[in-house]
Parts: structure tokens; C-alpha cells; sequence
């Protein structure tokens, strides 16, 4: 496993897939691309969607990756439809979806909505100094902090002029959460992000309070887990260990740690984020190099979903370069080799399959481009190990 690996599956396989399938006529990526890669043209586009697919191109010119005048172009597309048909101009905030054309299907707003914009325009920022794509971001982040949170932390779901709503769109597993470890973990990527571009105060200050959150309410000092549904209390909703966020969150808020530079809460959390990633590595890799889904109520659920196996390839690698964790580096490797072998979709070369099931067949044949299917896992994956591999000695 080298720097070269991540960069070829960058730029050879990735990144084209992503410019090949581009809406011109109405900008940004197309909405949906089915199973057997037929592009469904009128498709709805969802702003996390469109969000994340501006951090990838931004952050492919941050990182010099691909033709710059192309990528250029289109990161310039993907911002401008974001600002003309994602942001509600009257309420403030972004819509859940809208169709082809930008006209708003869904006007939910949402926090994990809303943090995503925050971190795809601060990258879109670094990538081009764009002032008003940060202007945008510290509007989103205010409006966070004074319409999406109480004096106990964050919350959800809400109406287009902010009246709470039903959590429908980030609960699972058979529970309605009022908040929810995803929204967290997202909420603290986001402000991390603009941090990253501004170095704003009130933002770090923002990031230490998740923090405090994290270690108190979300995370499981008995079971060395996070735990994922709560009600307005913190009180878990279910019995649920999700493999894939927390190798995710072991690895991510190293990251934000490192960027606010706080003696303090580094001893504080960084204990924490070893021993997530420890459990992870010793209840869910599987001798084939793969990290399966989530173990609810003592049941494991062991299908092998993409975007858990790019979290992990870094996950692992952050464990051996942080903590030499005695394992971590090979469990990396493998699940790359994995990712190689069993998700990388080789009939077009370029993108991955959703999942593949437990007898590793892609059986779901769920859709290779929906609004929760594009590069921000994988191709976050390859910018990070590209990082890592280039210094790694």
C-alpha cells in the first residue's frame, strides 16, 4: 500500500467517474445513476449531495489532483448552484433537496445538512479565496448555533422556517431520535473545516463544547463505543455498536484535535478516540480484510457497506501512526486489498458498489449515484492516505 495506490485511484478511476457523469445543462453531478449505470437525467439532486460533491472538487484543487482548468470549472458550477437553488434565501439555511432544474422539492432543513455546506464551502474558500463562499459559511454557522441547538446540544430536523420536526431523515434501525451521534460527529467536521480556512475563535470554541459532548453524553465509557440514538436527554434509544462511524470518529476527531491545538482536551479526548478505534479492529474485521456494517443487540449485521471500508483503511492507519496500535497498520492494508478485490465496481473501472453481503456479492444492487452515494468517503479516503503515505517513513 503506497502513496501511488491512492493517487491512481484518484485520478485514474474517481475523479473522471464523477467528471463523466456531470449535469451541464443544469450544473453539478447528476442525481441519480442506477445499478447498471444508466444516468436517470431528471433525477432530484439533495444538498448534502451537492455539498459534498463541491468538497471533493475544492479539495482536489487544494490538493493539485486532475486537470485544474476542469476541475475549476466545475467547482465553480457546484458552488454556484448551491448558492441559486440550495440556500433559502428567505428562512436562511439549505434545503433537503431540489429537482434537476433547482426548483425545491424537500425544504426540510436539517443540522447535518446545514454542517455540510459549512465544510464544502470553507474548502471551496481555501481553493480559491472566494469571499463570499465564507460569508456564506459563518451565516450557516450562526444560524447552527442560534436555531439548531438548546442548552443541551444539538438538534435535528426542523421545518423550512425552523419549527421542530420529526427526525425521520437521520434515524434508523426502528428508532425516531431527537439527536443523534451522526449529527454530532458532522456538526464538529463542519465547524473543523471552517477553522481550518479562518481560524476563527468563536468556531473553536464551538468545536471544544462538542467535544465536552462527546466525552458526556455520546460516548460509552463500559462498552468503548459511541452510542447513536438519543432522546433530548441522551438517553440511548437502542443497543447499537456502528462499526463504520466509529473507526470514522477515531480518526476525524483526531483531525480537529490537532487543528485546535488544546493541550487540555487532548488528554481529554484522545484516550477516547484510541480505544474506539481499538475495539473496532478487534469486533469487526474479518479475516478476508473487510470491516462489516454494525452489531445491533448482540446481532451482527454483516454486510460490508463502501463507504465503511474507506473510513477504515484511514482509520486503521491513523491507530499506527498515532498510537501503534499492534495490528492497525496491516488491518489498514488489508481492508485496502479488500476494497481492491470486493467493492471497486469493475465493469466500468471507476466507481464502487454500495455493499456487497456477507458471501461478498454486490446482491442490493442498490444505485452506483443517489444523494448518499458519491466521492466524499472514498475519495476523502485517498486524499488522507495520500497525506499520510507521502510523509509515512
Amino acid at each position: 500500500m503506497k502513496y501511488g495506490d491512492f493517487k491512481i485511484e484518484l485520478e485514474e478511476r474517481i475523479l473522471p467517474f464523477w467528471l463523466n457523469n456531470y449535469d451541464e445543462e443544469y450544473s453539478s453531478v447528476y442525481g441519480r445513476v442506477d445499478f447498471k449505470y444508466n444516468i436517470v437525467k431528471n433525477a432530484d439532486k439533495g444538498c448534502i449531495f451537492n455539498s459534498r460533491i463541491l468538497w471533493f472538487l475544492s479539495t482536489c484543487l487544494i490538493e493539485n489532483v486532475g486537470n485544474n482548468n476542469e476541475v475549476l470549472d466545475k467547482t465553480n458550477k457546484t458552488f454556484q448552484f448551491l448558492v441559486d437553488h440550495c440556500l433559502d434565501d428567505d428562512n436562511g439555511g439549505i434545503f433537503w433537496s431540489v429537482s434537476r432544474k433547482g426548483e425545491v422539492v424537500d425544504s426540510t432543513k436539517h443540522t447535518y445538512n446545514i454542517a455540510f455546506g459549512i465544510y464544502a464551502l470553507s474548502a471551496y474558500y481555501r481553493a480559491t479565496k472566494n469571499k463570499k463562499a465564507i460569508e456564506i459559511a459563518f451565516e450557516l454557522y450562526r444560524l447552527i448555533e442560534s436555531k439548531c441547538k438548546d442548552e443541551k446540544g444539538y438538534l435535528e430536523a426542523f421545518t423550512s422556517d425552523f419549527k421542530p420536526l420529526k427526525n425521520d431523515k437521520l434515524s434508523e434501525n426502528g428508532v425516531i431520535a431527537n439527536r443523534t451521534m451522526n449529527t454530532l460527529l458532522h456538526v464538529l467536521e463542519g465547524y473543523s473545516g471552517l477553522y481550518q480556512a479562518t481560524k476563527d475563535e468563536q468556531v473553536k470554541t464551538s468545536i471544544i463544547e462538542i467535544f465536552n459532548i462527546f466525552e458526556q453524553n455520546v460516548y460509552n465509557k463500559e462498552k468503548n463505543r459511541q452510542e447513536v440514538f438519543f432522546d433530548l436527554d441522551y438517553n440511548s434509544l437502542i443497543d447499537l455498536h456502528s462499526f463504520g462511524h466509529d473507526i470514522e470518529t477515531s480518526w476525524l476527531m483526531c483531525w480537529a484535535l490537532d487543528l485546535i491545538d488544546e493541550d487540555k482536551i487532548y488528554k481529554q479526548i484522545d484516550p477516547i478516540l484510541k480505544q474506539l478505534s481499538i475495539n473496532v479492529l478487534n469486533t469487526a474485521v474479518k479475516e478476508n480484510g473487510g470491516v462489516i456494517n454494525e452489531c445491533e443487540n448482540h446481532i451482527n449485521d454483516e454486510t460490508y457497506v463502501w463507504w465503511v471500508q474507506s473510513e477504515s483503511v484511514i482509520g486503521f492507519y491513523n491507530a499506527y501512526q498515532r498510537w501503534n496500535i499492534k495490528g492497525a497498520k496491516q488491518a489498514s492494508i488489508n481492508n485496502f486489498k479488500f476494497i481492491n478485490r470486493y467493492i471497486l465496481d469493475k465493469r466500468k473501472g471507476g466507481e464502487w458498489f454500495w455493499d456487497i453481503d456477507k458471501n461478498l456479492n454486490p446482491t442490493s444492487h442498490k444505485d452506483i449515484i443517489e444523494e448518499w452515494k458519491c466521492p466524499y468517503h472514498n475519495g476523502r479516503m485517498c486524499f488522507e492516505m495520500m497525506r499520510r503515505l507521502k510523509n509515512d517513513t
